[in-house]
């Protein structure tokens, strides 16, 4: 990933984007600290469809790698609930 200063990429702007779209992803620095990155249409599309998908917290739990062993939640019956004074 290319890295551009700040003022380097107001300057150079449409060669900024047109990397982003040909070469993938453009970072640009302030004060030498990234600070944003700069990515095709496309690219920031199915970055965003793929977050959008409404996975449910349970999807991602069961394919969480966790080793050999199989996920299991499940409420124990015995546990109590606490009762809350009013």
């Amino acid at each position: 990933m290319k890295s551009w200063q700040l003022q380097e990429a107001k300057a150079r702007l449409s060669e900024l984007v047109k990397r982003a779209a040909s070469d993938g992803p453009q970072e640009i620095t302030v004060h030498g600290q990234a600070a944003v990155v700069v990515v095709s249409a496309d690219e920031f599309a199915r970055m965003t469809s793929e977050k959008s998908s409404q996975t449910s917290l349970w999807e991602i739990l069961k394919r969480a790698p966790i080793g050999d062993e199989d996920l299991v939640i499940e409420r124990d019956p015995d546990t109590k609930m606490r009762e809350i004074e009013s």
